[in-house]
């Protein structure tokens, strides 16, 4: 029997996270992924006009992982020419983080970093079944492959990715308790504080895209993040406001910077994150900069073992876009 038109937008709306999830960890990509889902959305509303699909879920997830394929293909070579780091869009959290629980390791962006060493199709294969607990008949059919050949695919993938981690990762508290640590030392310039968070094995990722300045490669050790962070906070904070209300991103601690004023041309030059002369395109963040409120940074926090394994700074302004502003009345928000 055909589906009215309310029933379709309600099952949708039943599905639609699952469909965003997968569209997510596929692409790194917040946008893109919503577009997808959106896309996939329309096809079976098409669909369903000549003849009810029989199993709506398995359709719309074939329809948004064979998209999500079909632009991860088309996004290798630009990401392959990306200037400097490379880092997904930040996911900034909207439910409860009892919900996320099960997820927040694989939408770490560490984790998602991770899966560009995967092809397309490995990727897919390697979330369905890793991720999403499908099986492999399920998988075969949503991919187009078999199943014996999806056992093979998972099995190249889980050779392309190195062994996971042996750390516990901090429970809630214990992130919260690490992140308050690291603010306050970071807001203080206390470099003996910072050390006492940051694990031996720390690294630092910034991705400014070629339209801010960052660092063009990952920083090791906490000596050295500890002193960036430290020769950064002067550099940046006189233009920007903080907001540390409690937000997870990416399932982790974090914090987003704010423009809280209107920058002129002299302040956008000077704000360059890498203390590096020669940066490409050092003033060329003028053209897309954010208006007072909007998102100009985003920086997450991996923390294991209660220490902080990864910092990564997200300060590309075409990644920060689907980031509300702030609004005046956020009494969450402290100003640096």
């Amino acid at each position: 029997m055909k589906r009215s038109s309310a029933q379709q937008e309600t099952m949708f709306q039943q599905y639609k996270s699952l469909l965003f999830s997968i569209a997510y960890h596929m692409l790194g990509s917040v946008m893109d992924a919503e577009d997808c889902v959106q896309e996939a959305f329309l096809q079976w509303y098409a669909s369903e006009q000549e003849e009810p699909v029989e199993h709506p879920k398995a359709y719309l997830c074939t329809l948004v992982t064979r998209r999500c394929i079909d632009r991860l293909r088309s996004a290798q070579t630009q990401r392959e020419t990306y200037f400097g780091l490379w880092l997904p869009e930040p996911l900034i959290e909207t439910t409860d983080p009892s919900e996320l629980s099960e997820l927040n390791e694989s939408l770490s962006l560490a984790f998602l970093l991770l899966l560009e060493r995967l092809s397309p199709i490995e990727r897919a294969v390697f979330l369905l079944r890793q991720v999403f607990d499908y099986d492999y008949a399920e998988i075969a059919a949503i991919v187009g492959k078999s199943a014996e050949n999806c056992r093979q695919i998972l099995h190249r993938a889980r050779r392309h990715l190195p062994a996971r981690p042996t750390h516990t990762p901090a429970p809630h508290a214990g992130q919260r308790q690490v992140f308050t640590q690291f603010f306050q030392a970071w807001m203080n310039g206390d470099m003996e504080g910072l050390l006492q968070v940051l694990s031996d094995e720390i690294v630092l990722h910034t991705d400014g895209g070629g339209k801010v300045r960052a660092t063009l490669h990952p920083l090791y050790g906490p000596d050295r993040v500890a002193h960036h962070l430290l020769w950064l906070k002067p550099k940046v904070f006189h233009v920007i406001k903080v907001a540390i209300r409690p937000t997870l991103i990416n399932g982790q601690p974090g914090l987003i910077g704010y423009l809280e004023k209107g920058l002129d041309e002299k302040q956008l030059l000077s704000l360059g994150l890498d203390g590096e002369e020669n940066s490409k395109k050092p003033g060329a963040w003028h053209q897309r900069a954010p208006q007072k409120g909007k998102a100009a940074f985003v920086m997450v926090l991996a923390c294991t073992d209660n220490q902080i394994q990864e910092i990564d700074i997200i300060v590309n302004p075409e990644k920060l876009r689907h980031i509300p502003a702030l609004a005046a009345s956020d009494n969450g928000t402290i100003v640096c």
